[in-house]
């Protein structure tokens, strides 16, 4: 298993967003090419609300959800309590535990983004997926963020994060990349498409503002962001009140562009 750096962590702030995404916010480029009886491996599963979901729609097949923390796979196993055609496994991106074109799916999502070499990991899921199998990615696009109203500590917050994950070999801003990646990872057929998640409703910001006022001072990323000298405790708490101040503000809006392949081998 290759050293890489989750530029996030399992902080509860980071947890509370990854139980936050369904199949239906968070798949639905991939949702019209299920089918039952399709066996799917979700990469980089998380907390499984997603890899649940999918079980439900292609059952009786089977969906195997596989990440690298035994923690966040414990509560995976909560989340898919009751759904008899899931199980969950510690597992490499880069040397996956599956029989070469063994699966119908192999879906990662907000996975390639964290990966100092995504196509190595393109090229993995394209081993494991059947001939006539089809592989789904979708990533955030950081640089491609925009809100309102404009704040400059917002700015200087979206500077820090993506310094911070280039600085952990990452691409934060992976989701203009998919396409370019998949290519390189030799597949035949790359459809590309893109999509967002907005929040501008009072609920939606008071817990996207809170949960990233939460992140920017207390995760992994505000670690390594003091601890490599790219901010300090002061600067992150100044990120964190315009969270807040976004949050609380009747006209505030932001969205969050994501890039999507769907690829054949």
């Amino acid at each position: 298993m290759r050293d890489d750096t989750y530029t996030h962590g399992h902080h509860p702030s980071v947890l509370r967003s990854h139980t936050w995404r369904t199949a239906e916010n968070s798949c639905g480029y991939l949702l019209p090419h299920l089918r039952a009886g399709m066996d799917v491996l979700d990469v980089g599963c998380g907390p499984g609300t997603i890899t649940a979901d999918l079980a439900r729609l292609v059952g009786p097949g089977t969906v195997l959800g596989i990440d690298r923390s035994d923690d966040v796979l414990a509560q995976a196993r909560e989340a898919a309590r009751g759904v008899g055609n899931v199980s969950f496994a510690v597992g490499d991106v880069y040397a996956l535990d599956a029989d070469d074109g063994s699966a119908d799916v192999v879906h990662a999502h907000q996975v390639l983004q964290h990966l100092s070499d995504p196509v190595a990991a393109l090229r993995e899921m394209r081993r494991v997926c059947r001939p006539d199998g089809l592989i789904a990615a979708r990533d955030s696009d950081y640089g491609a963020f925009t809100w309102a109203p404009a704040d400059p500590d917002l700015d200087r917050w979206l500077d820090l994060y993506r310094q911070v994950a280039r600085s952990n070999d990452a691409e934060p801003d992976a989701g203009r990349h998919l396409k370019r990646w998949a290519l390189a990872a030799g597949f035949s057929e790359v459809r590309a498409s893109a999509s967002a998640w907005c929040f501008t409703d009072d609920e939606d910001r008071a817990w996207w503002g809170g949960l990233w006022a939460d992140r920017i001072r207390e995760s992994d990323l505000a670690r390594q962001a003091v601890d490599r000298g790219m901010a300090t405790t002061s600067d992150l708490q100044a990120f964190a009140d315009a969270f807040h101040r976004w949050a609380a503000a009747p006209d505030g809006w932001f969205a969050v562009l994501h890039g999507e392949v769907l690829a054949r081998p």
